[in-house]
């Protein structure tokens, strides 16, 4: 077997057959300096829609990127042919690093974690005050989701004519989360849409809720027309809304400049993929009463101090026992 030392004569060198083509093997790959920059609207089965400039492209991933996924939300670079035309196809041979990102799991049990969305700017968690009932439990752990992705959080309470959003307004009231409170008719007249929209302006927002809260209705509210989605209703004997949003769509906010992300309509928002030791940070109203705990408290434990700090009035007994109810959900898991 003939072996070669480093400074060998490119005519002593044997070239592999490529039984594939002419093309000769190589590791380098291409940089694509000249790839276009856009922004990935939705995905759909392996294609994607992208807005470069102001055209739609669709686009599938590169192979070279392996099993890298791009979601909502991703800016990317496409080569190919970005004309947006019918049946034409662009290539996303890059995706950008992240500033933020939205996860979740289908439950605590799940290790398959999946990214919502990338690059929002705020968390608006959809919550209807009646029809169905309000869940408190699913609002903090969207609460962890955003803080540990580094999301802002908006609270919207819809359907205020059913019932009064005074009672949640207080559970929450300590964490300084800006909200907005929407009834129907406040809907049906737009003067729901303009309050929201105040604070959209300028922003990327993703919009989460379990089905039936409004949130697509309230989505259609704040875009262009043209790009309203279909609605659905909330079933009278399960109280549950029926799934009409199946995937994550970014959508022009109308008449100003921001996004808004519809996301499909959740019944669990699992956190199998977040250290339990930073739930806390989702609770900054707790947080102050964690400083006479023993080093390396879990918070759930007898001798935490919190115990004592949310007897003494500075804390709500209901969001302690809400940190506690993740925490045993997540240790649960750990000791699976």
């Amino acid at each position: 077997m003939r072996r070669y030392g480093k400074h060998t004569d490119e005519d002593d060198i044997r070239s592999r057959p490529n039984r594939r083509g002419n093309r000769p093997r190589t590791n380098i790959r291409p940089k694509h300096e000249d790839a276009a920059e856009g922004m990935v609207l939705t995905v759909d089965r392996g294609r994607l829609t992208c807005l470069v400039d102001d055209r739609a492209i669709i686009a599938m991933k590169a192979r070279e990127l392996g099993r890298k996924a791009a979601v909502v939300g991703d800016r990317v670079a496409l080569v190919g042919d970005l004309s947006g035309k019918k049946d034409t196809l662009a290539r996303i041979v890059r995706i950008e690093e992240r500033a933020s990102v939205l996860r979740r799991t289908a439950d605590d049990d799940d290790p398959y974690e999946r990214v919502v969305v990338a690059n929002a700017d705020q968390l608006a968690i959809v919550t209807a005050l009646a029809d169905p009932e309000p869940r408190p439990r699913l609002i903090d752990r969207c609460l962890v989701a955003a803080y540990d992705g580094g999301l802002e959080p908006l609270l919207v309470l819809t359907k205020s004519d059913l019932a009064p959003p005074d009672k949640l307004l207080e559970l929450y009231g300590d964490l300084d989360i800006p909200y907005v409170v929407t009834s129907r008719a406040e809907l049906d007249a737009g003067a729901a849409a303009d309050r929201v929209r105040e604070h959209l302006d300028g922003k990327v927002t993703a919009f989460v809720g379990h089905s039936g809260v409004g949130k697509t209705t309230l989505v259609n509210a704040l875009v262009p027309t043209e790009r309203r989605r279909v609605t659905g209703h909330v079933n009278a004997v399960t109280g549950r809304g029926r799934h009409t949003t199946t995937s994550a769509l970014a959508l022009p906010l109308a008449g100003a400049g921001g996004w808004v992300v519809d996301t499909p309509g959740v019944r669990s928002f699992g956190l199998a993929h977040i250290d339990p030791s930073r739930v806390i940070h989702a609770f900054p109203d707790l947080e102050p009463g964690t400083e006479g705990c023993p080093r390396a408290c879990s918070h759930d434990e007898p001798d935490c101090a919190l115990d004592a700090w949310v007897a003494e009035g500075h804390g709500d007994p209901a969001r302690l026992y809400s940190l506690r109810r993740l925490l045993a959900t997540r240790e649960r898991k750990e000791g699976d």
